[in-house]
């Protein structure tokens, strides 16, 4: 008995015990835990040259109804091996421990970085009451070829040669190979590819990753990105064959065309292949893989169709009968290939800092139609770029034709036409893989009987940025609205920039970017590449646009427009594609971009990158100034204002009038305020110092000859003018509420609360309204059905954003970069989620409610990945109450700001409220982290 109740009481100690153990467990566990890490914004990157990259990480709360969680300091470790980071082990980099609440561009101060090496990190934060967190999630990236000396390799291709002459390109495709020996399966493989033109890489027969049209695309007359495969799941003991298929594409752009390289697709490859996993700076390849004149090369079955230039991309042909069995295994029969041939280009090789293309949404046809010629029309459904797969059946020989067209009534536009040529099996699948259609219609000819609707598919192909945003609200039209300008940006994001059209141009233009770029960052994890894009801008500056006949070796880079190197700050209209008209908005990108970048992820590294192109721009800007003002320059295409408003085809839109005038200064001198900015960021006090100065005077200069003080409006009295005053801030202070009530008299009454506006107006009057609070200006715009307004568009069943506010103008792309500003405004201005300019990326934001009605939209809601974390806001109208949900992310801290006449009764659930008082119209209040209810009524 005695036994028994010893047993008894010492079970109920271990239980007493354990119960005490657990809550010491809990008691000492963080209110936060990181994850979401990225490496220079990308998750776990490979082939990185970044000698000193970012690393940036996010907060999960432990406890979701908790408030107040924070970070009060932070450890990394990075390691040279997973199993030494297991063990807490940060032999490349211990941080130790930083009292710091940043998440964000924390820089590696660790050790020198080896070559073509992996590093593995993680980190731990310690929360607002000094507990420590559990690790993160292990992370890696591995190093690209830090050194040119590293590149053993040379370049190679074919001695096919372009030729201009010809309607479609006369060089095939073409493969190359090389086989060797191992003698065990390798540890570790990583290949390292550039090329001049689009590439695939196959081991043994298999395509390696899900990579499409790689490389991103990039100014060959500088430079070529390099991309890394891991290819050791896929070598063997014995023989292997590593296969690289090009695609000619970009390899034939006439801005690229120099004399040092060929007129025709290139490539450089290397792979060291070790057998262990884990190496040391020490450790010797069995092998080394590289590009050179032992490769083999034979000509593919795959060409281009067109010459890959404006209203020429054409497509691809496939000739079955030119098809070779096993072709990228080590079973083909290399007797009858060639020797590759070496070439020596000019090109800086550097990493491709930025997600791939990859194909994305399966698009399926909703209906074939047979026509009375033989042809038969297939509808898509909706308007995309991308790639499509056509199973076709026929006799050998025959030549089926695919014809793509934005429009029902067109059997094509843009000349983008494909082909399949039939082998002797009778059947086969087209299936594009260096070229991309745009459209919505697929006209067959050539095929002896009807397809199924099963036959033909499709996919849109974009870079493989991850989408941030979700949003939705109580007005039909302002989702389509909102949904359609998302897809439509993502259709023109193809290969790391943002084109005008996929169609017809593909070019990159900066003027167009101003209507994009905020979309782009409100919806999407766009700051790889945006960053990536202005290494583009500042490959092109120095050299002026090139308009003209890019192949007629008499005009490139001689005459005015034509591509002339000057190397005086000067920048053309399109980066890296050089081509295209423009005006000074257009190069301004190069300011304004980095700017936004750094409000919206904090960085101030892309300040300090460009901060010399940003100079240089600025100084070529002065040289063609007169009394304080800009005045016009270059050639016809050289000094556009405002582009594509209503009507403005038939009134001229390239011309020489005052309006243009005024607005290109009034652009200039936005510019020159947002360069001073920068510049104060940066601790260069004596540029923006001049900067401050010049734009205080040209204000002054622009104000005296252009204002028109009996209506308060400027020039021409137009909406666009009338936002480029207000963009530039070129009126005294005390008319700034004057000319913003003649812009509101402008919209509502002047055009009935219709939008007349183009690209560059447009997206300058939508920066100017959004950064106002004006929603109820913005919402009087987007909500019109009838011409012009995106309404108008959906009535006439648009699915995808026009180039134009007409209806089917001739000539004119339905997919289109023109009038997507509003994507911005539907996060920072309908959900209220909107940055704090004085504390960049997010860890401080302000929530503001739209100046919109009951009637006009009774609820919003939105979810966004902030660089900082996941922000979501939901608020509802019932009578004069506002109900909002808004969830602020660990280490965060959100600004509500509310209508003066909208604060009567506020309640927070929580009461982590704090009353910060009434200024400019708003009574503001500050929340903590966590999930807060609040209520309030109109006074």
């Amino acid at each position: 008995m005695r036994r028994t109740k010893n047993i008894f009481i010492a079970l109920l100690f271990l239980c007493l015990s354990g119960t005490a153990f657990a809550a010491k467990i809990t008691d000492v566990t963080s209110s936060v835990v990181p994850g979401n890490t990225r490496c220079e914004y990308l998750i776990n990157p490979k082939g990185l040259d970044e000698l000193q990259p970012r690393l940036s990480w996010t907060l999960t709360a432990t406890d979701t109804a908790a408030f107040g969680q924070k970070q009060t300091a932070y450890r990394i470790l990075v390691a040279s091996t997973e199993g030494g980071l297991k063990l807490n082990k940060g032999d490349i980099w211990d941080s130790g421990w930083v009292s710091s609440s940043q998440m964000q561009q924390i820089t590696y101060k660790g050790r020198p970085f080896v070559s073509d090496k992996n590093y593995f990190w993680k980190v731990s934060v310690k929360d607002e009451k000094g507990k420590i967190s559990p690790w993160s999630k292990a992370a890696q990236w591995t190093t690209g070829l830090l050194k040119p000396t590293d590149w053993k390799a040379k370049w190679i291709g074919t001695d096919q040669i372009f030729d201009p002459a010809q309607q479609d390109c006369n060089i095939s495709d073409p493969w190359l190979r090389k086989t060797f020996t191992l003698k065990t399966k390798p540890g570790k493989a990583n290949i390292f590819v550039a090329s001049v033109g689009f590439h695939e890489i196959y081991v043994n027969g298999k395509k390696i990753g899900n990579d499409v049209m790689a490389p991103s695309v990039t100014d060959h007359m500088k430079r070529a990105r390099y991309v890394a495969y891991d290819i050791a799941p896929e070598l063997k003991a014995g023989k292997n064959v590593i296969t690289i298929w090009l695609g000619t594409s970009w390899s034939i752009f006439g801005p690229y065309i120099v004399k040092d390289r060929p007129n025709t697709p290139i490539v450089i490859a290397q792979a060291a292949i070790y057998a262990n996993k884990n190496t040391t700076p020490l450790s010797k390849p069995e092998l080394v893989i590289s590009t050179d004149e032992s490769w083999k090369t034979h000509k593919s079955p795959n060409k281009l169709l067109g010459v890959w230039d404006s209203n020429r991309m054409g497509g691809e042909i496939w000739d079955a009968n030119k098809e070779v069995a096993n072709w990228n295994t080590t079973a083909c029969d290399e007797t009858t290939w060639d020797k590759a041939i070496t070439y020596q280009p000019k090109l800086v090789l550097s990493a491709q800092k930025i997600e791939p293309n990859r194909v994305f949404d399966e698009i399926k046809p909703i209906g074939i139609v047979e026509r009375n010629d033989g042809t038969y029309r297939v509808d898509m459904g909706v308007n995309f770029a991308g790639w499509t797969e056509i199973k076709v059946k026929g006799k050998q020989g025959d030549t089926v034709k695919f014809l793509f067209s934005e429009r029902e009534q067109s059997d094509i536009t843009f000349s983008n036409h494909s082909a399949f040529v039939i082998g002797k099996t009778g059947q086969g699948t087209f299936h594009n893989r260096f070229n991309y259609s745009s459209g919505r219609w697929v006209t067959i000819k050539g095929l002896k009987s009807k397809p199924s609707l099963n036959d033909i598919r499709g996919w849109m192909v974009r870079t493989n940025y991850k989408e941030a945003t979700t949003f939705e609200c109580s007005d039909p039209l302002q989702n389509w609205t909102y949904n359609t300008i998302k897809w439509t940006f993502q259709n023109l994001s193809i290969g790391g920039y943002i084109v005008d059209c996929p169609q017809r141009e593909r070019l990159g233009y900066g003027g167009d970017a101003h209507a994009t770029c905020e979309t782009g960052m409100f919806n999407y994890h766009m700051a790889a590449f945006y960053t990536k894009w202005m290494e583009d801008w500042r490959d092109v500056q120095g050299t002026e646009s090139l308009v003209g006949n890019m192949y007629d070796e008499n005009f490139a880079r001689k005459s005015i427009m034509s591509g002339r190197i000057m190397n005086n700050g000067v920048l053309p209209h399109t980066a890296p594609t050089y081509m295209g008209g423009g005006g000074p908005a257009w190069g301004g990108i190069v300011v304004s971009l980095p700017w936004f970048i750094y409000q919206h992820e904090g960085d101030k590294r892309v300040l300090d990158k460009n901060f010399e192109m940003i100079k240089g721009w600025l100084s070529f800007l002065d040289l063609n100034t007169k009394d304080d003002m800009l005045v016009r320059f270059g050639g016809s295409w050289d000094f556009l204002g405002d582009w594509l408003w209503p009507g403005a085809t038939a009134e001229g839109m390239n011309n020489n009038k005052p309006q243009t005038v005024f607005l290109n200064n009034c652009y200039r001198i936005f510019n020159l305020r947002t360069a001073a900015k920068i510049a104060r960021v940066l601790h260069k006090d004596k540029e923006a110092q001049q900067w401050e100065k010049q734009a205080d005077v040209s204000s002054a200069a622009i104000h005296a000859k252009f204002y028109n003080a009996d209506d308060h409006s400027y020039s021409d009295k137009s909406m666009s003018n009338l936002a480029a005053a207000l963009l530039g801030e070129v009126m005294p202070q005390d008319l700034k509420p004057l000319i913003m009530k003649r812009l509101e008299n402008e919209i509502l009454v002047v055009h009935k609360g219709h939008i007349n506006v183009g690209i560059t107006g447009g997206a300058m009057l939508f920066k100017v309204l959004r950064d106002a609070g004006r929603d109820d200006l913005i919402y009087a715009m987007t909500s019109q059905t009838d011409y012009p307004s995106w309404g108008y568009m959906k009535a006439n069943g648009a699915t995808t954003i026009w180039e134009m506010w007409e209806k089917d103008l001739p000539g004119h792309s339905l997919l289109h970069s023109s009038y997507l500003y509003p994507g911005a405004w539907y996060i920072d201005g309908v959900a209220g989620i909107k940055r704090d300019p004085q504390a960049p990326g997010f860890q401080r934001f302000i929530v503001r409610p739209p100046l919109l009605t009951a009637t006009q939209m009774e609820w919003a809601k939105a979810n966004i990945e902030s660089p900082a974390g996941l922000i979501k806001t939901a608020w509802k109208r019932t009578g004069n109450q506002l109900t909002m949900n808004i969830n602020v992310p660990p280490n965060c801290t959100a600004i509500l700001q509310l209508q003066e006449n909208e604060t009567k009764n506020v309640t927070d659930k929580s009461n982590h409220i704090k009353d910060l008082g009434l200024k400019d119209g708003f009574r503001s209040f500050e929340l903590t982290s966590g999930n807060h209810i609040i209520k309030t009524e109109k006074i």
